[in-house]
């Protein structure tokens, strides 16, 4: 990725259509115009439609509500121990302690400088948001934006309607006062893009509804916030994403424009807003979610973030009595019913593709949104069905959010996953395959899941948040993981990070010659994508075929088919790697397996026929790995490498840990062939009898 910032925008270039070359040259020059000092917003200059315009939004007229103090009064007193994990949050916060991501927790200055990281000491210059280049600068352009992003303001006014403490409305007050004079409209790292407007303009917005009674909101302070919530929504529109960058960001932006024409019906242009933003989610949310209920991304992460999105709009629209548009809904609904099949034995969620821990609305304690909470808040909305026996009052960790959005009453317990056994799944536009046990196929109750990954990279021609995973597969058993997807490790904070967890290597998949499938051109962008091709799933059986062409740019050309075979009636799996190679040239390949943290891997033979045994900690064996190849095959296993950054697990953005990766290298003349036998280990094996195993599937 070398040639700097010029590089990377001639690579950008690449990735460009004609129409989107013209529309950018366009933005270019409008940005090149200076701003006009003092530019009018077109609100009223009347101190007394300010006036009837703050006692309209006190009384909640003509807008949808989702904080009050009753509805907080009912909460708190159905569920206080999650309310007081709410309030704790919120003291937090007024303490000036925040923590964001995997970083360390830090102090903020008090007043806030809104501009400076304390985790490396930089101060973002308060230039014109278009002058600053976020991907050079020596700092984390996420950490700053998620300060600017104002979630915590939620949790203040939250904390001060169920205590009646008037210093968490103080300090929310403090914070949107010296907030809107550091950062006039269109100045500084938080106006850097229309995305960070529009998801800042939902929660800005949220926390304002609950502290709606304070004496605090006086007019003139009630008149700055609009005109900046104005302005915002105005950029949400004008500078929305569009072509190669229409993916999340697109639906962060149109969600907060229409958070704000909803919530503020007064604004002059509120109604226009409403309705184009209503019009373009409803197709975005075709687009970015797929008619099987994958995201169109090919990240789990992004999914739950970007139906959030959807589903704030959705909450808005119900609470306040509008039609509901059915694609839209159905699109938030048929995403639940993915996500809820992937995790349906109470089973991690698989990390494919980037995860940012987005929030679209923060308003339970949650350090970062998790499948389950987001499963939580879709069935309080009625979008996934819920098990016949949820109790009715419950204190799961995104009660809060599901109860408040959701307007339920009673409170909604933390999401459950169905009773009875859970089915596998191919969802074949989104391109992931679940394979399950049946119940019964383990003599002590045992249960597996696979997922293998017959995908696209990413969404769109940059496909920003996919990862060279082709083919990559995970492996649980009893809900834990032995095999795991890596994680998403970092975005800017850690470039080294970053690269090798979106690379083949990382994965549980095939590289050829040390390359990754799909060739990354920078840290959101990729110029070659690898393509999967002759997919063939049978659930009745528990078989995935596929190939892809990722490795058909080699001068000697290689193609990569591989075999999953993982039967319902018994547990264990068997993987087979063909390379194909007309030329007969020779070449390498590693078929890599990453292991989930605490799990180490000890290599049991070599030659044509290798192996590893995987244990825990304590000793106690969990699996087996058998290889056998028509050649000799290499073993070894990394463990958190300093320098290829090889060898770790990352559940936090900015964070990892150490866990091990067993790799199975192999050299061949023309097409070689391995497959590899996973068996789970008899439970209260002895580690010397780890090997013992049943016979494996297949």
């Amino acid at each position: 990725m070398a040639g700097g910032r010029l590089g990377w925008y001639a690579r950008r270039l690449r990735t460009m259509g004609p129409a989107e070359l013209a529309w950018r040259v366009r933005r270019a020059a409008q940005d090149a115009v200076p701003a006009r000092p003092g530019r009018r917003s077109g609100l009223p200059d009347d101190d007394a439609w300010w006036d009837e315009a703050l006692a309209a939004f006190r009384r909640a007229d003509d807008r949808p509500v989702l904080l009050d103090r009753e509805r907080a009064e009912a909460i708190a007193a159905a569920a206080p121990a999650s309310v007081a994990a709410v309030v704790a949050a919120a003291e937090r916060v007024r303490e000036g302690r925040v923590q964001y991501f995997g970083y360390p927790k830090v102090r903020l200055a008090d007043p806030v400088d809104w501009h400076h990281d304390p985790l490396r000491d930089h101060h973002w210059p308060r230039v014109a948001a278009r002058r600053l280049d976020h991907r050079t600068a020596p700092a984390d352009p996420k950490w700053i934006w998620e300060l600017n992003r104002l979630q915590h303001l939620p949790w203040l006014a939250q904390a001060w309607l169920v205590t009646g403490c008037d210093e968490f409305a103080e300090t929310a007050f403090a914070h949107l006062d010296s907030w809107v004079e550091q950062n006039p409209v269109g100045v500084g790292v938080a106006w850097r893009g229309a995305f960070e407007a529009g998801v800042r303009a939902i929660s800005v917005l949220v926390a304002l509804q609950g502290l709606r009674d304070s004496p605090l909101l006086d007019r003139d302070r009630f008149r700055r916030l609009v005109e900046v919530l104005d302005a915002g929504a105005e950029a949400c529109w004008r500078e929305r994403s569009l072509h190669s960058s229409a993916n999340n960001h697109l639906v962060g932006e149109l969600a907060g424009l229409a958070t704000t024409a909803l919530l503020l019906p007064e604004l002059p242009r509120a109604a226009r807003w409403r309705a184009r933003a209503v019009e373009a989610l409803t197709l975005e949310a075709d687009r970015q979610v797929l008619p099987d209920g994958a995201g169109a991304e090919q990240a789990v992460g992004y999914q739950v973030f970007t139906a959030e999105l959807l589903l704030v709009v959705l909450t808005l629209l119900r609470a306040g009595g509008d039609d509901v548009p059915r694609a839209l809904e159905h699109a938030v609904r048929r995403s639940g019913d993915f996500l809820a099949a992937l995790v349906a034995d109470d089973e991690p969620a698989p990390r494919y593709g980037d995860d940012d821990e987005g929030f679209a609305l923060r308003l339970g304690p949650a350090s970062h949104p998790t499948v389950p909470d987001h499963l939580a808040l879709l069935a309080a909305y009625g979008a996934v069905q819920p098990p016949a026996d949820l109790p009715a009052v419950g204190v799961g960790p995104h009660w809060v959010h599901a109860a408040t959005a959701g307007a339920l009453d009673p409170v909604p317990g933390p999401w459950v996953p169905p009773a009875g056994p859970a089915a596998s799944r191919h969802a074949p536009y989104g391109g992931l395959v679940v394979l399950r046990s049946r119940e019964g196929a383990d003599a002590d109750g045992r249960r597996q899941r696979v997922t293998v990954d017959v995908g696209p990279l990413g969404y769109l021609s940059i496909a920003a948040h996919g990862h060279a995973d082709a083919l990559a597969l995970t492996w649980t058993l009893d809900g834990e993981e032995v095999v795991e997807d890596p994680g998403t490790a970092s975005y800017y904070g850690h470039p080294a990070w970053r690269t090798a967890h979106r690379s083949t290597a990382a994965h549980a998949t095939v590289a050829v010659d040390d390359e990754d499938s799909s060739q990354m051109a920078g840290p959101f962008l990729w110029t070659t994508y690898a393509a999967v091709t002759d997919v063939r799933v049978d659930l009745v059986d528990g078989i995935v075929e596929a190939a892809h062409d990722g490795y058909l740019r080699l001068p000697d050309p290689v193609r990569h088919r591989r075999r999953v075979v993982a039967a319902p009636d018994r547990l264990g799996l068997e993987v087979r790697d063909s390379l194909e190679v007309p030329g007969g040239g020779s070449h390498s390949a590693v078929v890599s397996w990453p292991l989930a943290p605490g799990l180490s891997a000890q290599p049991t033979a070599a030659g044509t026929s290798a192996g590893v045994s995987v244990l825990r900690a304590d000793g106690t064996p969990v699996a087996t790995a058998a290889v056998t190849a028509d050649v000799d095959v290499d073993v070894d296993v990394v463990r958190a490498d300093p320098d290829t950054h090889l060898g770790w697990s990352s559940s936090r953005l900015e964070a990892r840990e150490p866990a091990s990766l067993v790799r199975f290298r192999v050299r061949a003349e023309g097409h070689v062939s391995l497959t590899t036998v996973w068996r789970p280990a008899r439970q209260n094996a002895c580690p010397e009898n780890v090997q013992d195993s049943p016979n494996p599937p297949g």
